[in-house]
C-alpha cells in the first residue's frame, strides 16, 4: 500500500465524517461536498471499474478531463483511483492508454473512453454515449463499495504529464497542508497536489472554487473558513 492510498484509507476509517473535498462552480452554482468516507468510497468505485475495464499496474489511464477541469471532484477521484489500481495517471491524451477519461465535451481517446459528465451530483448523461463510451456516473455506482487496491511500489511512476513526472514517493513528499484551504485551479499537476495530496497528507480539506469572480471567491472563503 503507497503512502497516498493508506493516507486516504487511513481518512475513511478515523475521521471519515469531516469533509475532504469541497467544490464550487461559480459558472452554475454547484456546490459539493464530499467527506473523507464519501470520497474513498468513490475511489474504491472507481478503482473496480478501471480494472473491470483491463486496467492492470503500470498502465496508463489518460486523463484529458485533468486539463480541462483539474479542480473537479471527479477529476480528483478519477485520479485517486487510478494510483489504487496501480496505473499512470497522464494528463492529457496517451496513445498507449487503456482508459481514456473525458469531460461532458467529448466522446474520443485511446482504449476505453470514460466520459464523465460533471453533474453536481453525480448523474450521468442526460442522452446516449456513442457506442464503445462508457458513462462513468452510471457504471461506476454499480461497482463494489469494498476497497481493494493491487500491489504498487513507492518507486512507481504515479503522475506524467507535459512537464513533470512524479513517483508514489514523490506525492509522498509533497508539504503537507492541515488546515481548511482554499483553491483555485490552475495547471493539472498544481491542482493535484493543492486540492488533494497535501490536504490527505496534512489531515487538512480543501474548498475548491472554479470561475473568476473575486467577491464570490471571497464571500466562500469567508463561509467556508479557509484559512
Amino acid at each position: 500500500m503507497t503512502a497516498i492510498v493508506r493516507a486516504l484509507t487511513d481518512r475513511a476509517r478515523r475521521d471519515g465524517a469531516r469533509p475532504l473535498v469541497t467544490y464550487y462552480d461559480l459558472a452554475t452554482g454547484a456546490r459539493t461536498e464530499l467527506s473523507g468516507r464519501t470520497f474513498a468510497n468513490w475511489v474504491d468505485k472507481t478503482y473496480h471499474l478501471l480494472v473491470e475495464l483491463e486496467v492492470s499496474p503500470g498502465d496508463v489511464v489518460a486523463l484529458p478531463l485533468a486539463l480541462t477541469h483539474p479542480g473537479h471532484w471527479v477529476t480528483l477521484a478519477v485520479t485517486a483511483g487510478a494510483w489504487q489500481a496501480g496505473a499512470v495517471a497522464v494528463a492529457g491524451d496517451d496513445d498507449s492508454a487503456v482508459v481514456t477519461v473525458v469531460g461532458p465535451d467529448r466522446t474520443h481517446g485511446a482504449g476505453t473512453v470514460l466520459a464523465c459528465s460533471l453533474h453536481p451530483l453525480g448523474f450521468g448523461f442526460d442522452s446516449p454515449l456513442p457506442g464503445g463510451v462508457v458513462d462513468f456516473s452510471v457504471d461506476v455506482r454499480s461497482q463494489p463499495d469494498a476497497h481493494a487496491e493491487e500491489p504498487v511500489a513507492e518507486s512507481a511512476l504515479a503522475w506524467r504529464d507535459a512537464t513533470t513526472v512524479l513517483s508514489h514517493a514523490d506525492l509522498a513528499s509533497t508539504p503537507r497542508v492541515s488546515d481548511r484551504v482554499l483553491v483555485q485551479p490552475t495547471s493539472a499537476h498544481a491542482t493535484l497536489l493543492a486540492a488533494y495530496v497535501a490536504p490527505l497528507l496534512g489531515g487538512g480539506s480543501a474548498v475548491v472554487v472554479t470561475g473568476d469572480d473575486p467577491d464570490a471567491v471571497a464571500r466562500i472563503a469567508a463561509q467556508e473558513r479557509t484559512a
